[in-house]
Formats: C-alpha cells, structure tokens, sequence
C-alpha cells in the first residue's frame, strides 16, 4: 500500500491525503520502530491521517526515550499544580494556540517549580519559544492580506500600551489601509469591521480594567514584531536603528520621555520614505506628567520628511506649530493634543489632504486659523477641553466630509449659527452646543436637525452668565427642538438651561440607551424631569437647581410596564441644591426604587431638612457634606445591608444617626455634626459594633463631653 501511494504523491500533503484515503474507515495496525524526535508537531502531522480508520485501530511506538511513553496527567493527581496552570492561562492571555505550545513543554514535567518557572518568565524566552510564535503564525497567515497589514502596523505599539478602537481606525485610515471596497461604506466603517475582525481572533484584546479601551497581549505584540518586516520600526534607541534599513522605514513610533533629545533621532533624515512618525506611551500617562521634545526635532528633522501621512506629538511641552506643517502636503492625521500651542500657523489650510486634526485638552488654544475652510477633506475634528477657544473660523459648515466636530459655539449675528449644523449631514459621536443663549428662534434649532444626526454624547450648554427670565420661553421652545434621536444616545449633558420646564423628551424611556446624565445650573427650574423609568441609566448628576424644594415621586416616574424605578442607576450626585427642603424616595406605586445604587452623594444643600430613603439593597458608599439645615434622617427600618462608607462632615444640627441597619459598615467619617450624632455613635460602638473603623476629625476633644 506505501509503495502505491508514493508512487502517486509528490509532496507530503499529497501522501497524507492519499493515506487518510486509503484507511478511511478501516481498522489497522502501525507500528512505528525507534522513534528519537520529542517534537509534538512532527508527531500531529504523522498521525493526522491515521484519524480516518475505524475504531480499534492502534499504533504502536518503540522509543529509547522515556520521555516519549510519559501517561498524560490531570490536576487531581497535583492539585498544587492548578494555581499556577490557572497562572499561566492568565499569562497567556487565553490564547488557544499558545497555550497548546507550553502545554507540550509541560506536558511531562509533574515538578512545580518548572511550572513556577514558565509562571515567572517571559513567555518569548522559553525554550519552546521557536513553536509559540509559529502556532500563532498559522492564525495570522488565516488572515486577509489586508488584516494581515492592519496587524502589523500594531507593531508600532509597544507592550502594555492603551488605545481606543476609534483612535487606531483614524490611523489605519491616514496611512491609506482602508481603502473603500463598496461607494456605500465609508473607511471608518470599514476600519471599524477589520478591527472586530481582529479582536474576535484574540489579535486584540479589550483592556482588563477599562472596556472601553485595549491592548494588544505580549505574544501578540511579539508576532506583530515579528511579521511587520523592515518598514516598521518601535524606536527606543539610535541602537534598534540598522543603518542599512533607514532609507526602507515607512513607520516609525518611539517612546515618550521627559525630554526627547535630538541625536538619536538624527539617522531619520535619511528616511525619505518616512510616512509615519508617532509618540507613544506604555499604559496610562498620568495627568502631571510633563514631556518635553527638542526643538531640533521640530525645525531641524521633520521638515526633512516631506512624505509624512501621521504626525503625532501629543503631550509634548510645544508652545508654537513651525510653518514648516503646511508644506507637509501628504499629511493626512496631525495630533496635537494636549500640547500648549496658542494658534495654529494659517498655512494649516494647505493641508489638503487632512482628515484628522486632534486638538484635544489643548487648554491654551485660543484661535483657529481663518484658512480653515480650505480643508475640504478635513472627516474628524476633535476641539474637547478647549476652554479658551470661543470662537470657530467662518465657513467650518462647509467642510461637508466632517463627521467628527466635538465642539461648536453658537455667537452672534456674525458668528456661527446653530442653522449650519443641517448641511453636517455625517456628524456623529460626541458634540457639545455651546452659546445656545444666542439662538434666536425655535426654527433656528429646528433647522439643526440633530434628530437626523447620530450623535452618542450630547451637551447642550447655554452659557449665561446670569438669570435672564425674558428669555425663558424662548428656551423653552428652543429646548424641545433639540431633540436628539434616542437611538444612539449614551450621554446627556445639559447646561444653564433658564426654562421653568423641561421638555418631555427629557427622561422619555425612549431613550433607552442613556447611560450617563448630568443637569448643571438650570436655575429656573422647579422640578426634576422624571427620569426613573431611562432603562439603561446608569450615572444622575445634579447640580445648582436653585428653584427646586422638593424632590419625590416627580423624579421616580411612573410605567405602567414597570414596578421599579432607576433599575440600573449605581451612580446618584445631588450638588449645591440651595433651595433644596425634602427628598423622598417612597412611592406608593413603585415596589422598588434604586435596587443597583452603589453610590449616593448630597452635598452643599444647606436647607435640606429631611432625607427620606427607603431599602437600598446594592449601596455601598453615602456622603453627606456641608448641609448646615439637616435635622432628620428617616430610615423607615430601612436597610443599608452592602454599606461599607458612610462620610457625614459639616452637618452640625443632625439629630440622631442610626447604625444599626448598617452591618456591612467598615469606614466611617464624621466631621462637623452635632452630639446627637456621636451619641448615636457611641451607642453603636456600645453594641458590639467593635469591627467599625471610626475615624474623628474635629470633634475629638467633645468626645469626653459625650461619654
């Protein structure tokens, strides 16, 4: 039968598929003599078309080498052994394809401290490292060659690094990846595809701690490396850059430092190719940290890479854009966020080409330059945390392609008008109307048309410096018509709104992907909207509501689907309520009010008088602060049973305070109050509530006075 076979076959595969063939469902003895090789692959490959025969069929294997004959194990026989196999299935990140090569390294090996070994190494330095990067090359070889491309370009990223899924798109885009396929799909909706492609492969992971984020795991970031080729290139010294490679490089990233000095970096202007020059950090820069880049950099080096598509210096210590940027015609994305540039150079509208400029958390920024609306293919504009920047250059409506415009600023007669928005037919994300005061009529924002528009985070922020009452109908009907659509809302923000009222969409159940809400200022108003019966709300704030007293089952709302009110609310922020009296959360229709409440925060309502809260069965931490006015707190047997902190500073005309539903009370911080509570205080620590971590600021030296 072998000599027949081989006869007929001219590579392996085609005498495994002839021998599967040959014994499909036939029973049959092999024996195979004086095996040496330990190589697990060899063996799969060897019996791949042994697979076909019939039941009863055997192998038989004679070896010289122990090894070999070793029985598989399980860990009821080493159960000191699952930890760490637990630990090493973490450490591989759940990648299938990795865990079968270590497997076959530990497969024979019943000793914890080689397992203690693999647990504490770098999983590319073990000695089957050879066979994990080939098994995971096989799924990157099952890739598209567009996938494939994608992948390697996250190369550029180093281990632990964090990014969003919409800041890697706007990447792959600039550099030409996502060339459209079909007229009807846009390259961010493509992007976006191959990215959940990637990520359902295990490519990609979503970060540990923050869904909204990810990371690419090490072994992944290693076959990235691996696969990218001499155009890629991770720069962290003049070291990692071959002289003979530098005029091939394409795509260049380096690390963020405290200062980033200009000698290594000068090799790079041979790289005339250079489409790529990108800062990076590992994991979460903090908010403090300062970056400083060399000026040489700047006016020396990038003017010399003229075909630079992405260009990004974020976070660096930059206080002036070079004019050299408007002759970088091929440039496609420019990040500059969080930098301190005042203006940018008026040649910026040279740019193009440009379809991403990022300007966010440039807190010093003041102007756009007039030369705006000559970037025509200008798709993402992100102007976020841009306090000094109150006014948009004329002619920004034009920019037609824009799908992106974080902020807009509604002015006068001469300035931008809320009506451009209609011509923005593309935007979508995150928008914040700012000026609304300036709206003349309720047509004008009904021209906006923002219920056409797929917007997730909305704020709607009128900005006056003072009560003005002559315009509170106005604000009313303006209001109403700014109606987003309550398909894609996730977030609502809204802002110094001088109405009496809100309109009904507000806290509509509609709007049932609502997740985050704040209300900040709107002082005129003398109730809440009823925003108990949002579905998926998950985060209330409130804040400087002057004319409101009291708060009760207005806020709840009523369902005639629904017995429970905020079902999935863990987050309750009530701020500088000024007028505030009474709040109440019973409810005679309601049979459960804030069953997921894990945090509930009241400060500055200096005249609240009575808080009234029935069960919360989820709440974890309560803050009470600076309420001068507060007498009475009504548990109605209530029960906190998951209450862990309990903060209550400067309530000095509390009464009575009662501990005893609190059994899961570990921290308590009471500052400010008066004897009746630390009365309560000492009762509880009198009842064996001897576990509490009590801590006193203020009040020490009254404590005698009380005991």
């Amino acid at each position: 039968m072998c000599r027949e076979i081989k006869r007929g076959s001219g590579d392996l595969n085609q005498l495994q598929m002839a021998l599967k063939e040959k014994l499909k469902d036939k029973r049959f003895l092999i024996v195979v003599d004086d095996v040496w090789t330990e190589s697990y692959e060899k063996w799969e490959n060897f019996v791949l078309p042994f697979h076909s025969g019939a039941p009863g069929s055997r192998i038989i294997m004679t070896t010289c080498k122990d090894q070999l004959l070793k029985k598989p194990d399980n860990f009821d026989s080493h159960p000191t052994l699952r930890e760490k196999g637990e630990g090493i299935v973490e450490k591989c990140g759940g990648l299938p394809l990795a865990l079968k090569a270590i497997g076959r390294l530990l497969r024979a090996k019943m000793d914890g401290e080689d397992w203690d070994a693999i647990l504490k190494s770098e999983i590319c330095d073990l000695e089957n490292a050879n066979e994990i990067v080939p098994a995971l090359r096989l799924s990157y070889h099952d890739l598209s060659t567009n996938l494939k491309r994608l992948f390697a370009y996250c190369s550029l990223f180093p281990k632990d690094f964090l990014f969003e899924k919409d800041e890697l798109v706007l990447l792959w885009m600039a550099e030409g990846f996502l060339n459209q396929s079909k007229a009807t799909k846009s390259p961010e909706r493509s992007g976006h595809e191959c990215f959940e492609a990637l990520l359902s492969r295990s490519f990609l992971q979503h970060a540990p701690n923050d869904k909204s984020l990810f990371i690419m795991h090490d072994l992944m970031n290693d076959l990235a490396t691996f696969v990218s080729g001499d155009f890629f290139l991770r720069f962290n010294n003049h070291r990692d850059m071959r002289k003979e490679a530098v005029e091939k490089y394409h795509h260049i990233s380096f690390l963020r430092e405290i200062y980033v000095a200009y000698p290594k970096f000068k090799p790079l202007k041979r790289a005339k190719h250079l489409r790529t020059f990108l800062a990076v950090s590992v994991g979460v820069a903090d908010v403090w940290e300062t970056f400083y880049l060399s000026n040489k950099i700047l006016v020396d080096l990038l003017p010399k890479l003229p075909l630079l598509r992405v260009l990004s210096l974020s976070r660096f210590q930059i206080t002036e854009v070079p004019d050299f940027i408007g002759r970088l015609k091929h440039l496609r994305y420019l990040n500059l966020s969080k930098t301190k540039i005042e203006v940018l150079p008026e040649n910026v509208g040279n740019l193009y080409n440009l379809e991403t400029l990022i300007l966010f958390g440039c807190k010093v920024l003041t102007k756009l330059p007039q030369s705006f609306s000559k970037l025509t293919q200008l798709r993402h504009l992100d102007i976020r945390d841009t306090p000094l920047l109150v006014k948009l250059p004329m002619g920004i409506s034009e920019l037609k392609s824009l799908q992106t415009l974080t902020k807009i600023i509604i002015e006068g007669d001469s300035g931008f008008a809320i009506t451009e928005l209609k011509g923005l037919n593309d935007l979508h994300g995150e928008l914040s109307i700012q000026g609304l005061c300036n709206v003349k009529s309720a047509m004008h924002a009904h021209e906006a048309k923002l219920s056409l528009k797929r917007l997730t985070k909305l704020e709607l922020d009128w900005g006056h410096p003072f009560n003005y009452y002559k315009w509170v109908t106005l604000e009313e009907e303006v209001v109403k018509e700014l109606k987003p659509d309550s398909e894609w809302l996730k977030e609502l923000a809204i802002n110094s709104y001088c109405g009496v009222e809100f309109p009904k969409w507000v806290g509509n159940p509609s709007f049932d992907q609502l997740v985050h809400l704040s209300i900040r200022h709107c002082k005129n108003c003398t109730s809440l909207p009823p925003l108990g019966q949002l579905p998926s709300l998950k985060e209330l704030f409130i804040n400087g509501m002057d004319e409101v007293k009291f708060i009760g089952s207005e806020l709840t709302g009523t369902n005639q689907l629904s017995v429970v009110a905020f079902s999935l609310l863990e987050i309750l922020s009530f701020k500088n309520m000024v007028g505030w009296e009474v709040w109440s959360t019973n409810n005679n229709v309601l049979d459960v009010v804030f069953p997921c409440l894990r945090e509930l925060h009241i400060e500055h309502c200096p005249k609240l008088i009575e808080v009234s809260l029935k069960t919360l069965p989820s709440l974890e931490i309560l803050r009470f602060k600076y309420m001068r006015g507060w007498k009475v707190w009504s548990t109605n047997n209530a029960v906190f049973p998951c209450l862990n902190e309990l903060c209550i500073n400067n309530c000095p005309n509390l009464v009575e305070l009662s501990l005893a539903t609190m059994t899961s009370l570990r921290f308590l911080e009471i500052y400010g109050c008066g004897d009746g509570v630390l009365r309560s205080l000492v009762q509880a620590v009198h009842q064996s509530l001897c576990w509490l971590y009590v801590l006193f600021q203020g009040l020490l030296m009254r404590c005698g006075e009380v005991l």
